[in-house]
């Protein structure tokens, strides 16, 4: 989690009224104010950072860091083998 904090600080900016000490995991990304073009730059990051391919249907579907989180994992269980 802590990664994703810090790659979103990064790629997007982060919206000074957002406490990313608080617990976000749950919390819209809409509501911690990050839209669709600071989601894709993010997940973009987040490819360059781990070196899987996001599906194109990430940015619209993942709503939430903890979505986030699981999706990432998933894809990084699917290219680290066992």
């Amino acid at each position: 989690m802590e990664n994703l904090k810090r790659i979103l600080r990064e790629g997007a900016g982060a919206d000074e009224s957002v406490d990313f000490d608080g617990d976000i995991l749950d919390t819209d990304f809409e509501e911690l104010g990050y839209e669709s073009l600071a989601l894709l730059e993010t997940c973009g990051r987040i490819e360059r950072e781990y070196g899987i391919t996001l599906d194109d249907s990430v940015v619209g579907d993942v709503r939430t860091p903890r979505r986030m989180v699981e999706v990432v994992n998933e894809h990084l269980d699917r290219v680290t083998p066992a």
